[in-house]
């Protein structure tokens, strides 16, 4: 049962979390996440590694939930950019906005130091990341070598941008955007 705190007017274990997270995310933006340590956390936060596991987790534990704090919030421009828009459109637009957030982003460190680490696999099947794909493409049971191929061509971009903005831009509009609508449209054929 929470309990909230008298100071803090909120329960407590959540306002740790949220500060571990905080310092986790300065930490992996600062350091990368393979120099990230939960010992280098607890000595941010002051607090023993032992209370970092009890309300965060670990290393792994923690990574997502900063992913996915920061994900969300890249996700909330996308979902306004994208909210009237389908078919092509939507997945060119949704891609071009959540690219150039993600390039703002300091904590690109957490993903692209693990593009070919063993156990990056983290980033294609997590449930978070196809749901925030399937929203790119807009359907409520999207396919799910659609929502794949989303996955692994945004991160190919993220990873290795074009440096002529608009440059990329095309690529995404005459290759990405179709692809994922033809397949689609494969799909529903059959």
């Amino acid at each position: 049962m929470p309990h909230n705190d008298w100071l803090l007017g909120r329960d407590r274990r959540d306002e740790a979390a949220e500060r571990i997270y905080a310092a986790a995310a300065d930490l992996i933006s600062r350091l990368g996440y393979e120099a990230f340590s939960i010992e280098a956390l607890a000595a941010r936060v002051h607090c023993s590694p032992a209370t970092i596991y009890r309300h965060a987790g670990g290393k792994a534990a923690i990574r997502d939930a900063v992913a996915g704090i920061q994900a969300t919030r890249i996700l909330q421009a996308v979902r306004e950019a994208i909210k009237d828009l389908t078919g092509p459109d939507r997945v060119v637009t949704a891609t071009i906005v959540a690219l150039r957030r993600m390039h703002a982003d300091p904590l690109v460190h957490l993903v692209q130091p693990m593009q070919l680490a063993p156990g990056s696999e983290w980033l294609t099947t997590s449930p978070v990341v196809n749901g925030f794909a399937a929203e790119m493409l807009g359907e409520d049971d999207p396919d799910p070598l659609a929502t794949q191929w989303l996955i692994r061509v945004f991160l190919a971009l993220w990873c290795w941008p074009l440096k002529d903005p608009a440059a990329e831009r095309l690529i995404v509009e005459r290759f990405l955007g179709p692809s994922c609508m033809n397949s689609h449209e494969a799909r529903s054929a059959t």
